[in-house]
């Protein structure tokens, strides 16, 4: 599977799942993206990970939490 900037949704779960413990607005912006960046299966540039794309993830992980 490859992800995107795009895969908000699948990176969230992803994220979720591997760190179950750690509250997704307790990161900033720029471990947000190294950590999404590091998950399998990901292949996009790094500058296309906005502020909006890095929140959209944010929330949707703390959904996934919820």
């Amino acid at each position: 599977m490859s992800l995107k900037w795009v895969d908000v949704q699948e990176i969230a779960i992803l994220l979720a799942d591997g760190h179950p413990d750690l509250d997704p607005y307790s990161l900033n912006f720029v471990a947000l993206r190294d950590m999404v960046m590091a998950l399998p299966g990901f292949e996009d540039e790094r500058d296309r990970g906005g502020e909006k794309v890095l929140e959209a993830i944010q929330t949707a992980w703390k959904e996934e939490q919820d």
